[in-house]
């Protein structure tokens, strides 16, 4: 009997996914492949451990199609991978290994304990009982003569393979070990990879030293807000250098690529909700008396704390002296975004290994026998679930190309 070698370069839930669905494998059970992780990281999962840190959301429950659309331009590109392993086989999956899930008010789901902790030890228990073998420590350097070169506390290593799967992450908190030093490594090899750029990421903003210092820290909510042709609900922070938090992170890719294509972008934000214009504008154009503007916009408007003081620091004192004009910026207030925070800070990365390389099977056309998945791979999605869960079902497109692959050349 012929025993043949995978070797899985990654240990995060794209490349864990694939040692499962491999070792899981009748070619696993009856001796005939070996499936070996291996991860530069001194264990694995560290990225994922840190996205459960405050509430493990793993998927989301809305519709199928509305689902797909999360994911933008790579929506084609990712909805056969959730026909393959969607929203609800995962949920099927997690309750495989003896965890509970549940739907929270907002649809998102989240293992019943909403830590990643126990989830993934049930899961590298399994996958040990399985038969996999994982290596950390291990920081992949790339090929040579044919075989994976590796740099461990003991010294370089090559290790021979029949088939590889990389699944190295993006390019986004480093610490954790997404730190992108693959991509040369896959140009250096001819592999066309796009730049890695910061998704899910906050903004910087050229805000005054005085409202930085008194607003720093405080939360923007409920506001809407539009960047593009995306409008959202939702709230954000301010921070020392701009803003961030779940509204800003969801509108990130259009104010991200603006930037990139105009140099400039705006951040168009309704301070008030649930108040029309027109109504606004009638209930401020009433007699102000000795109420100072902040105890006008507070007791006509609804509008306070650093609310007010954005209309303070981005308005005209024209603006603000126009019961008109006052109205209009609190439903639609241009907010100048200057650059993207660093792409170490990003909860995730876009770009990467570039689509047009691969097959359907997630296979290098240029390099058979080696396959990728995971956020390395160039699609990005918002935070709710839709990132993890397309890491996974990648994972499990891969290895089931790499299982037709191997036994096609039997």
């Amino acid at each position: 009997m012929t025993r043949r070698r995978i070797a899985i370069v990654g240990g995060g839930p794209a490349g864990l996914m694939a040692a499962d669905v491999l070792s899981a494998d009748v070619l696993s059970a009856d001796g005939s492949l070996q499936v070996d992780v291996y991860d530069a990281m001194p264990s694995v999962g560290r990225k994922f451990l840190m996205a459960g840190k405050g509430g493990m959301n793993i998927t989301h429950s809305e519709p199928l199609a509305d689902f797909v659309g999360r994911y933008g331009a790579r929506a084609g590109v990712v909805a056969p991978w959730l026909s393959v392993f969607g929203p609800t086989a995962l949920r099927d999956w997690i309750h495989g290994l003896g965890i509970d899930t549940f739907i929270g008010t907002s649809g998102r789901v989240f293992p019943t304990e909403m830590k990643a902790a126990p989830l993934l030890r049930a899961w590298l228990h399994r996958l040990r009982g399985q038969g996999v073998h994982i290596h950390v420590r291990h920081r992949w350097l790339g090929w040579h003569d044919g075989q994976l070169r590796f740099a461990t506390p003991a010294g370089e290593l090559a290790v021979a393979a029949d088939a590889v799967l990389l699944a190295l992450g993006g390019g986004s908190w480093a610490k954790l070990g997404s730190d992108g030093t693959w991509v040369p490594v896959l140009r250096d090899a001819g592999i066309p990879v796009e730049t890695l750029k910061p998704a899910n990421c906050g903004f910087d903003v050229d805000w005054s030293p005085h409202f930085r210092e008194r607003h720093a820290g405080q939360a923007v909510k409920p506001v809407v807000a539009t960047a593009g042709e995306q409008t959202r609900q939702g709230e954000f922070n301010i921070t020392g250098s701009g803003l961030e938090g779940g509204l800003i992170y969801a509108l990130a890719a259009d104010l991200r690529d603006a930037l990139a294509r105009d140099g400039r972008a705006l951040l168009h934000l309704d301070l008030a909700p649930g108040r029309t214009r027109d109504r606004l504008a009638t209930d401020l154009a009433r007699p102000r008396g000795r109420d100072s503007l902040a105890n006008h916009l507070r007791r006509r408007a609804g509008i306070e704390g650093v609310k007010a003081a954005l209309l303070r620091e981005l308005c005209t004192p024209e603006t603000l002296a126009s019961a008109s004009a006052l109205a209009a910026a609190i439903k639609n207030l241009p907010l100048p975004v200057t650059a993207t925070r660093p792409l170490d800070e990003a909860i995730s990365s876009a770009g990467g290994v570039s689509f047009a390389a691969l097959d359907a099977d997630l296979m290098l056309r240029e390099m058979p026998g080696v396959f990728c998945a995971g956020e390395m791979l160039d699609w990005e999605a918002p935070t709710g679930g839709y990132l993890l869960t397309a890491c996974f079902a990648s994972g499990q497109v891969a290895a089931r190309g790499m299982l037709g692959w191997l036994q096609r050349r039997d």
